[in-house]
């Protein structure tokens, strides 16, 4: 029962009567003469219907002045009823019992009330005097028999925050101290350490919108518990505490720190201030604190990473290896989570880079080459990435540029010459057509066809797969020479032996074996996979999954003409869609998925270098294979076509491109364009399920915490709006459970309290082995 409910009822008390000696009071008297119930009126009147108040007249408030009530209890008044078998109630501001207890001495304009103390009843305490709010609330006689501190503090906190305080459940308030923090408390959003972190973050903007009153008593509380007051101190005296983490200040600046994105204006508002001098041995989570710090050591190091491109790749590797031992731990600050270390984080990818590329892959048999590149080498295409992804200006992407283009342009430049001569003598690892091993259809399978999936993709792929609890066969397959999709993509179609090489094009494209029909454009093709028995699947499709299917999805190689070295800012949207194709096809009922691709590709911000295209050649449109012209001679090494091996071309050597300034293409004889990864995805039969049982959560503001009955520190929690969908988690970082049984996440939107979610718990293997339907901000189960 809230306190409001407990007031009406002490006040329609008041009219108890003995019908055997009395007669039913006409009207209970509610004197205030220091009107501390006055700001809650409205709030009172939806309580109590019964109730009318002394005042000026305004009558659809339901006030009006002495006469004015005198009429509403006679009932003559149109429009002024009261609840069948009610007591009316006549709230009185600034009139004292007293002051109707002496009728000669009563104001003129209280005399129409002073009769009504005789035919009617007044409210007031045992000791009959009235009802102050503190006495309502401490006293066991007629009260609530609440512990509240009796200072002049509290009486005010107490009378301002009144609204609040009757919305209170009075058993949440029993053995609790009611002292003034607690009552400011109320008027804020009870969490003083979320509302200092917004107040540094919106400056006066704040005070405006949570009005006068909330602005007094959060001032109040920061002064008791902070040390500080907003009223005098300012925002900026807020942010400088924030940042020096002194006593109680440190728990704001960890929460801070756990959930950064809900203050933007934070990191702005600290570099209005002016930050301390620092020594060489001061220990960064000192310095860290300060974005300005931050701001300089990304300055300095942007220049550094800038200086690489006139180093060599052994010097430049050197200079990162020492790079990364200065500015990693900045990857652990604040700031890197708020997007403001960039080249911090892309640092991380080019000493991974500058690592694995002291191994040349320019040496060895195609074997050796092909185990080395599988088994880790792919992971320098992949860091140049990943580095790339991070360099979100164009400033931070020059500097990373610089230093890439030190170490990986030589490394992939040898290993693409070495596999170039390797296959001159050794002969293409991809074969051609004739050496293809006809294929049979796989009941309940479908192929998912993804254009450009790079073997460092396919290896992206099959971590997010397995991480979604899926299990993956991966393949390692040499693309069709050359490395073009007209050529590639029918050679790892099903109907790939219904398909012959025309006389050779500078498109390299086949056609239909029987009746030489050209596959340029696609429709051919489908139509040889469809009267195959395969059925044909539109993007959002999910078929027949009894039978067999042929499905595409082509956004990479087409994102990364469009784009160049810029596609690896976007790499991650569009390898999310090929796993959300995939779990959509297995969830429609497909027992398997097959993930085919056609090549890979080299990028090379800044352009691949160029090459002279030989008169006797013609480019194709990828700039990286060329047609021979009819009847022309050339001494450059020449490769035979899959489609029809009596048909030759010539590819530029190295990683070299017939065109300046490409920065992505395809084509060409690499590692990177031609050796790709195919992939095999089932639901996982292999996951071991495992009991978890949640003994409690509970909610702190937004900040979760969950505890296991029997603790288990293999075990993560999360918080996701789809309980199947890790990309639906609402929480900053999921977190591993202690060893003491108990995990705290928080939840980094306010928009989403009260909104229905899933607490979800995942094993090693990231697949959910427990879960619990929540309502964020509040208790599930």
């Amino acid at each position: 029962m809230k306190v409001i409910d407990r007031l009406q009822n002490a006040v329609r008390g008041a009219a108890a009567y003995n019908p055997e000696v009395q007669v039913k009071p006409a009207c209970i008297l509610w004197p205030d003469p220091d009107r501390q119930w006055q700001a809650v009126v409205p709030q009172l009147q939806d309580a109590l219907p019964e109730m009318v108040v002394l005042g000026d007249y305004a009558p659809d408030r339901r006030t009006g002045p002495a006469i004015w009530l005198r009429c509403a209890i006679a009932g003559t008044l149109d429009g002024i009823d009261f609840p069948v078998g009610s007591v009316p109630i006549l709230y009185l501001p600034g009139v004292a019992r007293t002051d109707l207890r002496a009728v000669n001495e009563c104001p003129d304009a209280l005399k129409p009330l002073a009769e009504l103390q005789y035919r009617g009843t007044i409210w007031s305490q045992v000791s009959a005097k009235d009802w102050t709010v503190l006495a309502f609330l401490k006293s066991a006689q007629g009260g609530l028999g609440l512990e509240v501190t009796a200072d002049g503090d509290t009486r005010a906190a107490m009378i301002t925050a009144l609204n609040e305080v009757l919305e209170q459940e009075v058993s949440a308030l029993e053995g609790k101290r009611l002292d003034r923090d607690f009552f400011n408390g109320l008027l804020t959003s009870g969490d003083l350490t979320r509302d200092v972190l917004t107040w540094i973050d919106q400056g006066d903007a704040y005070a405006e919108r949570i009005g006068t009153a909330a602005w007094g008593a959060f001032s109040d509380i920061c002064v008791t518990q902070l040390g500080l007051d907003p009223r005098t101190a300012g925002v900026l005296t807020g942010a400088e505490k924030l940042a020096g983490r002194e006593g109680q200040w440190g728990a704001v600046w960890e929460r801070f720190c756990e959930a950064p994105q809900r203050y933007p204006n934070i990191p702005d508002t600290l570099r209005k201030c002016q930050m301390p001098s620092f020594d060489l041995l001061s220990d960064i989570s000192t310095k860290g604190a300060w974005p300005q710090w931050n701001d300089a050591e990304e300055e300095a190091l942007r220049q550094k990473l800038l200086a690489l491109g006139t180093s060599t790749d052994a010097q430049a590797r050197t200079a990162l290896k020492e790079l990364e031992k200065a500015h990693s731990a900045r990857r652990t600050l604040v700031w890197a989570e708020m997007g403001q270390a960039p080249l911090a984080k892309s640092l991380k990818h080019l000493a991974v880079l500058a690592e694995i590329t002291r191994q040349s892959l320019a040496g060895g048999t195609l074997n050796d080459v092909e185990s080395s590149y599988t088994k880790g080498s792919w992971k320098a295409d992949d860091a140049v990435l990943s580095a790339l992804q991070e360099a979100n200006t164009d400033a931070n992407a020059a500097s990373v540029i610089a230093a890439l283009r030190s170490i990986y342009l030589p490394w992939a430049e040898a290993s693409a010459r070495h596999v170039q001569k390797l296959v001159e003598s050794e002969g293409y690892p991809g074969g051609s057509i004739a050496s293809k091993p006809k294929t049979s259809q796989i009941s309940s399978e479908c192929i998912l066809f993804v254009d450009g999936l790079r073997f460092d993709l396919g290896k992206r792929l099959s971590s997010k797969l397995e991480g979604s609890g899926l299990e993956v066969i991966e393949a390692p397959v040499w693309s069709a020479l050359p490395s073009v999709t007209s050529t590639a993509k029918p050679a790892v179609s099903p109907v790939l032996h219904e398909i012959a090489g025309r006389d050779q094009s500078e498109e390299f494209d086949p056609s239909v074996a029987a009746s030489g029909q050209s596959l340029r454009g696609g429709y051919h093709f489908k139509k040889l996979i469809a009267d195959s028995g395969y059925q044909i699947l539109a993007r959002s499709e999910v078929g027949d999954p009894s039978g067999t299917a042929w499905t595409e999805l082509g956004d990479i190689d087409h994102e990364g003409h469009e784009r160049g070295w810029k596609l690896a800012r976007h790499l991650d949207v569009l390898i999310s869609e090929v796993e959300n194709r995939i779990v959509q096809l297995l969830e429609g009922g497909w027992k398997n998925v097959r993930i085919v691709t056609d090549h890979g590709w080299l990028i090379m911000p800044g352009g691949l270098p160029k090459t002279e295209l030989p008169s006797a050649w013609s480019v194709n449109k990828w700039g990286r294979c060329a047609a021979i012209k009819p009847g022309a001679q050339t001494d450059t090494p020449v490769f035979p076509w899959f489609w029809n091996p009596s048909h030759h071309f010539a590819l530029a050597n190295g990683i070299a491109c017939f065109r300046l300034g490409q920065e992505y293409t395809h084509g060409g004889l690499s590692l990177q364009e031609c050796l790709t990864l195919h992939l095999k995805v089932k639901p996982s039969s292999g996951v071991l399920a495992t009991n978890v049982e949640i003994s409690d959560v509970v909610w702190k503001g937004l900040r979760c915490t969950a505890v296991l009955t029997v603790p288990n520190e293999t075990l993560t929690l999360d918080i996701r709006l789809q309980p199947a969908n890790p990309s639906s988690t609402v929480v900053v970082k999921p977190k591993p459970f202690s060893a003491s049984g108990s995990a705290s996440v928080v939840v980094d939107n306010e928009d989403l309290e009260g909104t229905e979610a899933t607490l979800v718990i995942v094993n090693e293997n990231s697949a959910t082995v427990g879960q619990v339907s929540i309502s964020i901000g509040g208790v599930g189960g």
